[in-house]
């Protein structure tokens, strides 16, 4: 039996080492414990393998029995637990408190904004992707605005390099996840903001029941396969996308929402560009405050879609040149035989 809970913890540790999420250590754990579970139901008595791993199947049934009844007191618990913060956020939305209402009293000034507007900032939902150079000021500012709720999915963890630019995350927080990192400075600036973690990687798996789950969705991501993926899922929930981009001294944003007649990522962008022509920050180099500023605008243009405040970005992209302190807004059309948002051009 030894043997079997030696390999559960290397399985665990490596879990671990991976950044796997504790769901899937506990999966990758049951897994192991079913295996073992078949070798002593299939083997016959005396059989050395069934020997190595107990040789009793009655003693592994009441570990497995055992290990069922804890997991589905884990998935109770925290159904429960959900079910409480949504109830608690529901009560708090209700009414802003005195001292959100001194916070946020220069917005609430605005005759853009109000209370109405800030009370539809208190009720979003917006959920952003990559806390890096980008995330880093968008969350920063959604945060101060008062968003009630904010996501940040990411699967990195801090690094002394990120230092330069990346501005939420301190350097003593070097080696820890970015998400928990950002979550921490979020809270810390304030604590009337929900703020979700999912220190994962965005995948194919569960980019839909994810996004579906929010209002908004900033896109601050440093990968085409997985901006391609946000625009895709954006496009096919209807969930209005708001997208940035970055090199050396240049950045460009706009905001996607082809569910109310603009284009969509993939419409400006259908390729992506060669490897060749589109080095990373780390080969091309960035400038350290590029990424504050455009992270900065994707929080402007965040609080203007969900306030409904002056003219956004839809239809239009913002390019800004730093080095020569140039800035220009071209108008994007919707491409009609865009795979994404118009399948069935696509398909004519």
């Amino acid at each position: 039996m030894m043997i079997v809970f030696a390999m559960a913890a290397a399985v665990w540790g490596i879990g671990m080492a991976m950044g796997a999420p504790t769901r899937q250590r506990w999966a990758m754990v049951g897994a192991l414990m079913a295996m073992v579970v078949i070798i002593q139901l299939v083997l016959p008595d005396g059989h050395p393998l069934r020997e190595a791993t107990g040789g009793d199947i009655r003693v592994w049934l009441l570990l497995a029995a055992l290990f069922g009844i804890v997991s589905a007191y884990r998935v109770v618990l925290r159904r429960v637990r959900e079910k409480a913060n949504s109830a608690t956020q529901q009560v708090q939305s209700a009414k802003f408190s005195d001292s959100e209402l001194e916070r946020y009293g220069r917005h609430i000034v605005l005759r853009e904004i109000g209370g109405p507007g800030q009370k539809a900032l208190k009720n979003a939902k917006v959920l952003v992707v990559g806390a890096g150079g980008l995330g880093s000021p968008a969350l920063q500012y959604l945060a101060a605005a008062g968003v009630g709720t904010i996501g940040v999915i990411d699967d990195d963890v801090v690094e002394n390099t990120n230092l330069q630019r990346q501005v939420i995350h301190l350097d003593s927080a070097i080696g820890t996840p970015k998400v928990q990192s950002a979550a921490d400075m979020m809270r810390a600036q304030n604590p009337f903001v929900n703020v979700q973690t999912y220190h994962r990687r965005l995948s194919e798996e569960i980019a839909k029941e994810l996004i579906d789950d929010f209002d908004l969705v900033l896109d601050g991501t440093d990968n085409f396969e997985t901006r391609y993926l946000v625009n895709k899922t954006c496009a096919q929930l209807a969930k209005p996308l708001i997208a940035a981009a970055l090199s050396q001294w240049e950045g460009q944003i706009s905001v996607y929402d082809p569910a109310n007649g603009t284009p969509c990522y993939a419409c400006v962008f259908p390729n992506a560009p060669d490897p060749t022509l589109a080095p990373s920050c780390a080969e091309a180099g960035v400038i350290g405050p590029l990424p504050g500023v455009m992270g900065s605008m994707m929080a402007v243009e965040a609080i203007k879609v969900l306030t409904n405040a002056g003219e956004t970005l839809k239809g239009r992209m913002m390019i800004f040149d730093a080095l020569y302190a140039q800035s220009r807004v071209i108008k994007i059309s919707a491409n009609p035989a865009c795979s994404i948002c118009h399948p069935q051009g696509a398909q004519s």
